[in-house]
């Protein structure tokens, strides 16, 4: 889902900077500059026409399971988690990170569907053999004679994409499988959304003071405000009307997923600025790739999990 302001990140493409060794291009002829037509940005940098059609189908894809087959919710999250999976391990292999890309994908799925008969114990056994797959297969990927390169920093790297991706995802399917679960994870995903266009609409309009700037310039103190109240005014509204608990969780739920939604996106940022990319992917059009949509939600779909758990 997304930025507390719902403004991009303005990290780099990969390529993009000063070569001096680079062959000068002749200019374009002044005629084909000036008839060529130059289409304005939106203040979010992205193509807005496209993200709201790409958002509103999934939104009505989420709705359609949850409500008529809330099951196939676990194979929806496990089809995203191996994409969003495929999307990171790439970004990581193209800057020299050889993270083992097979293990994280059938782990991952492991983790995601052992919660299913096994619950949190099925999701903690499998996320543990994840672990040790990747040691042992960057161990040898290259042969019982070759020492590998980069060891621990690849093995670190893949332990973190494990807990980052499929662990904390495995919480949105664990909600699904209990009483009221499809409502459950309503209460995620609507408060989730509410962060996303509550920060997008005041960081627009009223965005001046930037949040973090080392990490994300255009996100604005503004936008997380905006946040805040769309999130508190969802959470009560979910958590009373769909699971009838208290107000207060209500409260609890939107002051602490709004933290979670924002420091989500922030720690994919940087992820994306160390790796000098702007996006993750390309599969959605005006977004980017899956990663992308789920920066906000792993972290929120664990804190929900909790905080449902233990007070309704």
């Amino acid at each position: 889902m997304g930025r507390a302001d719902g403004s991009p990140d303005p990290q780099l493409p990969l390529g993009t900077g000063t070569d001096s060794d680079a062959t000068p291009v002749d200019p374009a002829p002044v005629a084909d500059t000036v008839s060529a037509p130059v289409k304005a940005p939106s203040r979010a940098g992205r193509d807005l026409p496209a993200a709201f059609a790409v958002g509103g189908s999934l939104g009505a894809l989420v709705i359609g399971i949850l409500l008529f087959a809330p099951t196939a919710w676990l194979a929806v999250v496990a089809a995203a988690i191996g994409i969003a999976t495929w999307e990171v391990t790439k970004r990581l292999r193209e800057a020299d990170v050889l993270v083992p890309r097979v293990p994280l994908l059938a782990g991952g799925q492991a983790i995601i569907w052992l919660g299913w008969p096994y619950g949190t114990t099925g999701v903690l056994g499998a996320f543990a053999g994840t672990v040790v797959s990747t040691m042992l297969w960057r161990l040898f990927d290259h042969g019982l004679a070759a020492q590998p390169r980069n060891y621990l920093r690849d093995t670190a790297v893949a332990v973190f994409v494990a807990a980052w991706l499929p662990l904390l995802a495995s919480f949105a399917t664990l909600m699904v499988l209990e009483d009221q679960g499809a409502q459950r994870v309503f209460c995620l995903m609507l408060v989730c959304v509410a962060s996303d266009i509550g920060g997008y609409a005041a960081g627009v309009l009223f965005g001046k003071h930037p949040m973090v700037p080392a990490i994300s310039p255009k996100k604005s103190w503004e936008g997380f405000g905006g946040s805040l109240v769309a999130c508190v005014a969802a959470g009560i509204l979910t958590v009373t009307l769909l699971l009838e608990g208290p107000w207060w969780v209500g409260v609890l739920l939107g002051s602490v997923l709004v933290l979670t939604a924002t420091a989500g996106d922030l720690i994919e940022s940087q992820v994306k600025r160390d790796l000098g990319i702007k996006d993750m992917g390309t599969l959605l059009p005006g977004h980017g790739g899956i990663m992308d949509r789920l920066d906000s939600i792993l972290p929120s779909a664990f804190v929900t999990w909790l905080i449902l758990t233990v007070f309704v």
